[in-house]
């Protein structure tokens, strides 16, 4: 399992939380509407004492049950207004914090639409999708929650310490008590649980991805009986992150212990003196009824604070999270017109192309190193190569999946670095290596390589192209629902209709990656007929493994030690290249010079 790239900076969690502001700023006016609401909500709670200091003081020291009555009303409708304005607290947040959530979630994708293969190339699919649904939930929940509640209650809890003070400047002090060590203890929290809470997070991704892996993977787990190391090693995982939540259980149960402790000694000695002061009469009764109902009306603001902190840093953590994904630079945009024109009718050329993969150890050779080809207009050429030689690097250069390290790429004279992506993708199709399918009927998938407005007849050429027919015998034809991955399929099918859709737009710059390894010589065979069809009217590259892919090429240039060190029509080669013998030969063995030419081959093509 890859490593996920974390930065090492570590800002707070203010400075974290505030950059969620640009996705908040439509919608602050009710969230501001809500905490308005919610504080009113909870000043109500500390009016309600000052009506029972009047109830003890009043109506009951003079037993006037009608005063009594009247008290009873005013605490009912006191605590109607209080709950109808929490509940319209939330009816204020649900619809704007939901469209907060979706508009992230909809930057999040667009970004990741964006980014470079290179990035997918590092982060695990799981860590992506962890960020993308557990840590917006997460922020969902802030914004609906503790945002609010930490300035609703840090309000309420200075208007109770000012209402304290009023009654009883002394009992207030001593209810005041606990602030200091509440405060220095609540920071030593936030550091702590902040490490924590990101270690949780990051172990959320990693198990997500394992659970992917294992889903799109479960026939090799079965195939090969790995079902139990593959549970092993989720339990293991999983195991882990318990762990980790533990540890957040620990350090949220200890500080809400204090939070809890603390006020409570406070409160029960700010009880025992007031009782003393009612006992000897410079206190009355209802003033310390009401000092003791303030207090107590203080207790959930007070103690929810240990819950309140921990949710936001959870909420920090995975703003953070999230802006790693937002923070990558993604494809760099070009003009919309080249400075030169370009050279119409020039085809395909590649410059001293030079190309290292970002994270390459320092000092490692780059995988290119000067390719220099060229492939004339209408022209296919096969590239061969062993493995590991580059070749499915250089194809990914020419639709700008990677840029070139060095040298440059010119597509009838134009160079593709000047040319916007999207026109460029639309004069280039690529067929890959392994063919990917999506969760979309056969018709979408095939036609999402041909232009806008595409339809049965494009469908009906690629398919025929492709020998592809097979596609009108599913249960639903070519509407037919391919599962996740195009698994439902055989490998044959799927390379098929990946085939089908890179000639599905009739494309001038056609990029094939082995487009014929999965299907039977049979198949094989019709395939390629067809295909010289489409070649004859495009400009081809077309890697190739198998002396049947060389030969639907004009010229065969072979990939050696990062560069071209031979071009040539296939018997050319044969007679030329002892390497390039030796790749097309079958032999069980390079022969001497590690792979330089053939030992004794049992048999080479002439065509």
């Amino acid at each position: 399992m890859s490593e996920t790239p974390v930065p090492t900076g570590h800002p707070s969690a203010v400075r974290s939380l505030l950059r969620l502001w640009p996705f908040v700023r439509p919608v602050r006016g009710r969230l501001g509407l809500a905490a308005v609401t919610a504080t009113a909500a909870s000043s109500i709670g500390l009016v309600i004492p000052l009506v029972l200091k009047w109830m003890v003081d009043g109506p009951v020291a003079q037993r006037d049950p009608s005063g009594v009555w009247l008290g009873a009303l005013y605490l009912l409708l006191l605590g109607v207004a209080e709950a109808g304005l929490f509940g319209l607290r939330r009816w204020l947040v649900a619809r704007p914090l939901a469209g907060v959530e979706a508009t992230m979630r909809g930057s999040l994708y667009e970004r990741l639409q964006r980014l470079p293969v290179a990035f997918h190339d590092r982060w695990p699919s799981g860590q992506l999708l962890s960020r993308g649904t557990t840590d917006l939930m997460l922020l969902r929940m802030f914004l609906a929650f503790p945002l609010t509640f930490l300035v609703v209650n840090g309000t309420t809890i200075v208007i109770g310490v000012a209402i304290l003070l009023a009654q009883q400047w002394g009992l207030g002090l001593v209810l005041l008590a606990p602030a200091v060590p509440l405060m220095v203890l609540c920071g030593v929290f936030e550091r702590r649980f902040s490490r924590v809470a990101r270690q949780a997070q990051d172990q959320v991704g990693d198990l997500t991805t394992l659970v992917e892996e294992a889903v799109l993977g479960i026939r090799v787990i079965k195939g090969f009986g790995r079902h139990r190391s593959q549970a092993r090693a989720f339990h293991a995982l999983s195991g882990t992150l318990r762990g980790t939540e533990l540890a957040k259980a620990r350090l949220l149960g200890g500080i809400w212990a204090v939070i809890v402790t603390l006020p409570e000694l406070a409160l029960g000695a700010a009880l025992v003196l007031g009782a003393l002061q009612v006992a000897h009469g410079s206190l009355s009764a209802g003033t310390l009824v009401a000092f003791l109902s303030t207090a107590l009306a203080l207790r959930w603001p007070i103690e929810s604070i240990g819950f309140l902190l921990a949710i936001s840093q959870d909420a920090a953590s995975a703003t953070r999270r999230y802006f790693e994904v937002l923070d990558e630079r993604p494809e760099l945009e070009t003009a919309e017109e080249p400075a030169d024109g370009g050279v119409p009718g020039d085809g395909i050329r590649f410059e001293g192309v030079v190309f290292r993969y970002p994270d390459a150890p320092a000092g490692a050779p780059p995988v290119l190193d000067g390719v220099d080809l060229r492939i004339a207009p209408g022209e296919t050429v096969a590239l061969v190569g062993a493995t590991g030689s580059g070749k499915t690097t250089l194809t990914a250069l020419l639709p700008r999946l990677y840029e070139p390290t060095g040298g440059r790429i010119t597509l009838d004279g134009e160079d593709i670095t000047a040319m916007p992506r999207e026109r460029l993708r639309s004069l280039v199709s690529v067929a890959f290596e392994e063919p990917t399918l999506f969760s979309a009927p056969v018709a979408e998938n095939v036609l999402m390589g041909a232009q806008p407005g595409a339809g049965e007849a494009e469908l009906t050429r690629a398919l025929a192209v492709a020998q592809a027919g097979f596609a009108y015998g599913l249960p639903e034809g070519t509407g037919t629902q391919v599962g996740e991955q195009g698994l439902s399929l055989s490998g044959g099918q799927r390379q098929r209709l990946a085939l089908a859709r890179a000639v599905a737009g009739a494309p001038r710059f056609l990029v094939l990656d082995d487009p014929l390894s999965a299907l039977d010589v049979h198949t094989e065979a019709l395939v390629e007929a067809a295909l010289r069809r489409v070649l004859a009217d495009t400009t081809a590259l077309v890697v190739a493994h198998r002396p049947s892919t060389v030969l639907l090429a004009d010229r065969v240039a072979l990939l050696s030690g990062g560069r071209i060190t031979a071009v040539g029509t296939h018997q050319q080669l044969l007679r030329s290249s002892a390497e390039y013998a030796w790749l097309m030969s079958g032999t069980t063995a390079p022969g001497p010079g590690a792979g330089s030419g053939p030992s004794t081959p049992r048999e080479v093509p002439s065509g």
